[in-house]
């Protein structure tokens, strides 16, 4: 992993250990073979490295289980050693495709269930491990950030609950406010931008994209998006545009007001490729709402990147705007689970995030730098330079 700093010369913080819980066994496993090779290959010459404990193996996945009784109650087990570890918790709130029995009748586990069984592991860990870190790439409410009159605090609560069962650090991916950290200021809370695989995926699975003014632009979909949008644009030296959705609030519907309709600040998208970037594809409306727009407009082709596609209703509303050329490409990461029917759809793409995650991983648990990672500049930079030179 030599295109971030090398940690060959930090001792690591304690022996690296891995619990990814059910709902991201798969991906899990896939970081857990990047760290093995990265630490293969960092032994190499290094005879120090290689000597220490626990350094060098084969797997760093700890054997860990959530089972449940016949009323639906559960229980942590770690079949592992896990003392003196740096410990880190995967754990996928969104897969609902896991189900349990609750007295003979089927219920699929919802962000609840996963946050209950994350506690349970974290306690079973708790007064054995060095340090226990959860990596909680979509964050657990994330949404419920802020109150609106008399509401829950639910991510700031979840937060400071993890904190007070021990959990130094928290490793998440694009927070949809990363202000919600304010509620644990004495703890690690780290959130992550995939720019630089929205960006790798598209060069890889899009003919003739062209990164300069005259040929692309970056929209926010709406104003929670902006901060992306303005880094991914000033980053490539484009222009943007933004969405601004203008709300009915004297109606609630599902917990939120409803859309009355997408207002468009910017310039002209005519003739060219745009990239719209939000956080997530929950249902979609609001997102297919302002591709059509702007293919409206006279955009030659609209790439929609999110880091987590949900997909809450399905991909009959995606498959139709495919058809009729409001969409061109549909970019997210494999973060959260994902339906298997999507994996299919010509046009979806993927952002790959498991070598990032183990680089954040290895440099954790050397205690070395994140800052490269949180703004990935650099690498985005020699991404493009590549390009321009023809290599890409």
């Amino acid at each position: 992993m030599a295109e971030y700093e090398s940690n060959e010369h930090i001792l690591p913080v304690g022996t690296l250990k891995i619990a990814a819980l059910e709902g991201c066994r798969e991906f899990g496993q896939a970081v857990d073979r990047q760290l093995v090779a990265s630490r293969r290959e960092a032994v190499c010459g290094n005879a120090y490295l290689a000597s220490l404990p626990g350094y060098l193996e084969d797997s760093y996945l700890l054997d860990c289980s959530c089972p449940r009784f016949g009323t639906g109650e559960g229980k942590g087990q770690i079949n592992s050693s896990v003392r003196g570890a740096d410990l880190y918790i995967l754990v996928d709130v969104c897969n609902y495709s896991l189900t349990y029995t609750v007295c003979g009748h089927v219920n699929h586990m919802s962000p609840d269930n996963h946050y209950q069984d994350l506690k349970r592991i974290i306690s079973a860990a708790t007064g054995k491990a060095k340090r226990i870190n959860v990596v909680m790439p979509f964050l657990y409410e994330g949404r419920q950030h802020k109150r609106s009159k008399r509401e829950s605090l639910d991510c700031s609560l979840a937060l400071q609950e993890l904190t007070d069962m021990g959990v130094s650090n928290i490793i998440t991916f694009d927070a949809h406010d990363p202000r919600v950290q304010n509620a644990i200021p004495l703890k690690g809370f780290d959130t992550f931008m995939p720019t630089y695989q929205f960006l790798k995926a598209l060069l890889d699975n899009v003919e003739d994209f062209r990164l300069d003014n005259d040929h692309l632009m970056i929209i926010s979909p709406d104003e929670g998006a902006m901060g992306r949008a303005v880094y991914f644009s000033s980053i490539l030296g484009i222009d943007m545009g933004m969405f601004y959705k203008r709300r009915d609030y004297s109606t609630v519907i599902n917990g939120k007001n409803p859309i009355v309709a997408h207002e468009f600040l910017g310039d002209s998208v005519e003739g060219k490729d745009v990239i719209v970037i939000d956080d997530m594809i929950s249902s979609g409306e609001s997102m297919l709402d302002v591709a059509r727009q702007i293919r409206e407009r006279g955009a030659k082709r609209v790439f929609v990147c999110t880091t987590f596609g949900l997909f809450t209703d399905g991909f009959d509303k995606f498959d139709e705007y495919y058809e009729k050329g409001y969409i061109t490409k549909v970019v997210t990461t494999n973060l959260n689970y994902r339906n298997p029917e999507l994996l299919t759809k010509p046009y979806y793409a993927e952002a790959d995030m498991t070598r990032f995650l183990a680089i954040i991983i290895e440099a954790l648990n050397h205690d070395t730098t994140l800052s490269k990672m949180e703004t990935p500049t650099e690498k985005i930079n020699e991404l493009l330079e590549s390009v321009r030179a023809g290599n890409k």
